[in-house]
């Protein structure tokens, strides 16, 4: 939070313009509600779900970041004519994504990299169209979590937490409503496929939860797609408790979904004011995500996707550490 809000009042100094802090304020009931829960673990999901809407309501009113178009006829029209639809939209949107960045926040440089990548893709397009506040705001954001990320990863000496998980998340769907907003060139489904991985792996995991399995949707089953690559391609040391070995493993994980994320993430780049080819694009991520879940769920992982490394076996681990202590 620090370092972004060094860079936003770096960014409104040189610049002359407020943007960068008003979209900060706004932020703030996301960012209080995740805190609230870091520090007294008794903020339910909802009531953290519902700080999000607020603070996406706020965006709204503050900063005119509001959807009035999706490229889908019909749609479109009610958007456009009907300030509280596009309202309940934009919230339900921002706060979902805020949301879902926090639901993939599981393993060392997971949510921090795949955050990179958008925010990267964002100010590629900002450029493209010749927007130098979105731009900004997204290199200062990008260099806060490159910041992070350098405690973060592979090391895990320091986390987001569910605070910072949140204003991430909150930055990328409010950064994404403006560009949309103030540029019609930009198709709404660009931002829509950048962020599709979280989002897919949220709605999933509440149709999971509610209907496969008749739980809550905020209740955890560690069925998670990257609790599934941790559990069951990353075999790396599987049983040892040594810190270092149980950091190191936890740190292999990301690098499995980085690589699912940059396959939405490198086609909305390159076609990101193209409406229809990124719609085919978002259902071709949601079909590879499907099949790779019910792959590793079944156990039918390929081996070369497997990282596998036994633990020392009792003597042999008690003789190598006599040694390393003499």
């Amino acid at each position: 939070m620090a370092g972004l809000a060094a860079g936003a009042l770096i960014l409104s100094m040189l610049t002359r313009e407020y943007l960068s802090l008003v979209l900060l304020v706004a932020g703030l009931p996301a960012f209080a509600a995740g805190l609230a829960e870091d520090l007294t673990k008794q903020v339910g999901p909802l009531p953290r779900l519902l700080a999000t809407f607020v603070a996406a309501a706020m965006g709204f009113w503050l900063l005119n970041a509001g959807l009035s178009r999706l490229d889908v006829p019909g749609v479109d029209l009610l958007l456009h004519y009907h300030w509280a639809i596009s309202l309940l939209f934009t919230v339900f949107a921002v706060g979902g994504v805020a949301h879902a960045i926090n639901i993939i926040d599981g393993y060392n440089g997971l949510a921090g990299m795949v955050s990179v990548f958008i925010f990267m893709a964002l100010a590629y397009v900002a450029f493209k169209v010749h927007d130098p506040q979105i731009m900004g705001l997204c290199f200062a954001a990008t260099g806060a979590v490159l910041g992070f990320l350098v405690w973060n990863f592979p090391r895990g000496m320091i986390f987001a937490g569910d605070g910072g998980a949140y204003l991430i998340g909150f930055l990328i769907a409010e950064l994404s409503v403006l560009l949309v907003a103030r540029h019609p060139q930009v198709s709404p489904w660009f931002p829509l496929l950048l962020v599709i991985y979280p989002v897919f792996e949220t709605l999933f995991s509440i149709y999971r939860k509610k209907f496969l399995r008749g739980m809550s949707p905020g209740m955890p089953d560690g069925l998670h797609l990257h609790m599934l690559v941790y559990k069951r391609l990353v075999r790396w040391m599987v049983g040892s408790k040594e810190a270092r070995h149980m950091t190191r493993r936890n740190s292999m994980t990301a690098p499995y979904l980085w690589a699912l994320s940059s396959l939405s993430v490198a086609p909305a780049m390159l076609f990101w004011n193209n409406t229809t080819v990124l719609m085919g694009c978002v259902g071709v991520f949601v079909l590879t995500y499907l099949y790779l879940y019910r792959m590793i769920i079944r156990f039918r992982s390929p081996r070369w996707m497997v990282l596998y490394r036994p633990a020392l076996g009792k003597e042999r681990a008690a003789a190598l550490s006599y040694k390393q202590n003499r």
